[in-house]
């Protein structure tokens, strides 16, 4: 294991040491998300309720600077100022590196017009954005405290057909996500808000090591 990955999984069980019997999936559940950025994918994340609130926490750590700076390539920056001298300068200084993800609630446009018009579509949409979006080698993460979401299950099943890779982020039973996702960090605990409070600091441990990959 990389010295950064092991000091930051050190530093997660320190703080939780529930986590302690989780430490190998969160590792492998990490290689998956590196694999996936390394190669130009993205990252489809979906949940309901606290879970949902925690998939558009991870895109917001992900798609902006969590504790590092994110800078602009300079290749990347010439070409914003030889387009716009004045917003280019600005985009330039304020811009952040991003690592492409999508929460697949934050549609409510799309979901809502699914939801209408398809039979079944309110258990159906988020597979239909992983239909839309998901292409070879991306990561469809599903977040469900009991692991038997249905509508986070048509997605994965989705995801699987996509050839994506899928991780679920689940409480100690892990449920039908469980098992058929490529890796699952199943938290020790039974109760939905304590299930919930480790999975926090998990993606946070995750986001971490993913900033410190792409732009330490």
């Amino acid at each position: 294991m990389e010295e950064r990955i092991e000091r930051q999984i050190d530093a997660l069980v320190g703080r939780y040491p529930a986590l302690g019997g989780c430490r190998g999936e969160i590792v492998d559940a990490y290689a998956e998300l590196e694999r996936c950025f390394a190669a130009g994918n993205k990252l489809l994340v979906a949940g309901n309720g606290g879970s949902c609130a925690d998939a558009e926490h991870i895109v917001g750590e992900l798609m902006k600077g969590f504790l590092l700076p994110r800078k602009c390539p300079a290749a990347f920056v010439g070409r914003l100022i030889s387009i716009d001298p004045v917003r280019g300068k600005e985009l330039a200084e304020k811009l952040q590196g991003g690592l492409p993800a999508i929460a697949l609630h934050a549609h409510p446009g799309l979901n809502t017009a699914y939801l209408n018009d398809v039979e079944n579509g309110g258990l159906l949409m988020y597979a239909q954005q992983v239909n839309g979006y998901g292409r070879p080698g991306d990561v469809f993460l599903g977040i469900s405290t009991s692991g038997n979401s249905k509508n986070v299950m048509y997605a994965a099943v989705a995801a699987k057909a996509k050839g994506m890779k899928v991780l679920g982020l689940t409480g100690a039973a892990g449920g039908s996500l469980a098992k058929i996702a490529d890796v699952a960090v199943k938290v020790p605990e039974t109760e939905t808000y304590k299930i919930q409070e480790l999975h926090l600091p998990v993606y946070h441990a995750l986001c971490l090591m993913l900033e410190e990959r792409f732009f330490g």
